[in-house]
């Protein structure tokens, strides 16, 4: 048997290949959306893939069930109370998948939302009787388990979605033996939880005694914690939700759509229009010269999730890029089904050669010279835009909360007879927050070049709420 966890560490999302060599089969479990690497690693085992299962509908990514459906003709799988436009085999509590060194056997764990599955995996070389793992999806995850309040708009409430995980967790997964290891479908980062493990893999024993939602508890006690304090989830989770039971253009039919040079006048032109300019460059670059109007979502971070949370889905996307990374770009938006790019600007920032009234500057000032500037009688106004919970943790005094995701609504609330020196905790998310001050014509400001570590780096002082 060969068991092998992927890692995206953008989107935090592990996938799996259970191979079983006696039969030469391969199944994939919650594949991402681009899917070469389970190709190569099939064909590298020398398996072929006949199977694919998706364990919910994510809600944070696009899964890869229909290219591998249509690159190697894998069956889809999923649960029995999964609704779908496209053919697939609905499993339920028991159902198995048997092979000659493997079994998958099928349990229905609603909670995080209703159709989620988890899969027991036996090595029946090893050992017939006891799983040797199983994978979790979003049901459970290592510290932590699925949020069940991410499909309020598609008829259930947390409440009933809580109800449904504390059974699943209580008279399924918590019955199987100390020694199954635990994978799950994501770990630290992800929105799908609170509190999850950079661990990736655990055992089921270890979570008995150490996850804080499988200690003893009632049952409206569980649904209360585990439904407080969720982090914000992004305006593009539904909609992936609902794209992951459509059929839908697969990845590389659309890269092939939108992997197309645009010239400078166009870009402007469409930017005019309402198009998203999407800079991907490091925030570094992007403050020594930007395009106007440009939104700075940079390939060094949580690249797709701010993408997802912050530009639209009804305006069209072009993205600018150092030249060689316009496809990166491009794959990491569709691994979120933002398959609304038209293209990039062509030539990258040396397009603007020639145009130096087109670059703008974002004023990046170290953590010292932001404390001598507040020191001054008339200090600027200071603009925290991490999460609430970061922001009751420790911040500088005085700073105005406002998480950047909710920044562009809350925009009204940003003085503009005042200096603005905005800051996050290393440099990434306030980058993005210039971008869109910058945009609403709010540029009397600076930006703290490495956050609140620099800040404190700088032996400067923080307070308090907690």
């Amino acid at each position: 048997m060969i068991l092998k966890q992927y890692y995206l560490g953008c989107l935090a999302h592990a996938s799996y290949l259970i191979g079983d060599e006696a039969s030469s089969t391969a199944i994939i479990v919650d594949p991402q959306r681009d899917i070469q690497q389970y190709l190569a690693d099939a064909e590298k085992f020398g398996l072929q893939i006949r199977a694919v299962f998706l364990t919910h509908f994510h809600a944070d990514f696009i899964a890869g069930h229909l290219e591998l459906r249509d690159s190697c003709g894998a069956t889809i799988y999923l649960g029995s109370r999964a609704e779908a436009e496209y053919p697939f085999v609905a499993v339920k509590d028991d159902d198995t998948l048997d092979y000659p060194g493997l079994r998958l056997q099928i349990l229905e764990t609603p909670g995080h939302t209703i159709e989620s599955i988890s899969i027991l995996v036996f090595d029946l070389n090893k050992d017939q009787e006891k799983p040797h793992a199983v994978l979790t999806g979003d049901t459970l995850f290592i510290g932590d388990v699925g949020r069940p309040d991410l499909r309020a708009s598609l008829g259930w409430t947390a409440n009933q979605l809580g109800g449904h995980l504390y059974d699943s967790l209580h008279n399924k997964l918590m019955t199987l033996p100390d020694e199954t290891l635990v994978y799950p479908a994501h770990g630290a980062g992800s929105l799908c939880g609170k509190n999850l493990s950079s661990d990736t893999v655990s055992s089921l024993g270890d979570q008995r005694r150490f996850n804080y939602a499988l200690q003893p508890m009632s049952k409206r006690e569980f649904i209360r914690i585990v439904t407080a304090d969720q982090p914000d989830a992004p305006a593009y989770f539904i909609y992936d939700a609902i794209l992951n039971t459509r059929e839908h253009a697969t990845l590389d039919k659309n890269l092939q759509k939108v992997l197309q040079p645009i010239d400078l006048n166009e870009v402007l032109a469409m930017g005019d229009a309402g198009a998203h300019i999407l800079d991907v460059r490091d925030s570094a670059e992007y403050a020594k010269g930007h395009l106007p109007g440009s939104i700075n979502i940079g390939l060094g971070g949580q690249y797709a999730t701010w993408a997802g949370t912050i530009l639209g889905r009804t305006k069209p996307i072009v993205i600018v890029a150092e030249p060689g990374r316009e496809q990166e770009a491009a794959l990491r938006l569709g691994r979120i089904g933002f398959d609304h790019v038209k293209g990039y600007l062509s030539g990258g920032m040396e397009a603007l050669a020639t145009r130096p009234d087109l670059v703008w500057p974002t004023e990046r000032v170290s953590a010292q010279i932001a404390a001598e500037e507040l020191a001054t009688t008339d200090p600027p106004v200071v603009l925290d835009i991490r999460s609430p919970r970061e922001w009751i943790g420790k911040h500088i005094a005085g700073s105005v909360n406002i998480p950047l995701g909710h920044l562009q609504e809350r925009i009204g609330e940003i003085p503009r007879d005042r200096r603005i020196a905005v800051h996050c905790a290393g440099g990434y998310r306030s980058s993005i927050a210039a971008s869109i001050l910058h945009q609403h014509g709010i540029t009397n400001l600076i930006e703290v070049a490495g956050g609140l570590a620099a800040w404190e780096a700088a032996k400067l002082p923080v307070v308090s709420e907690a």
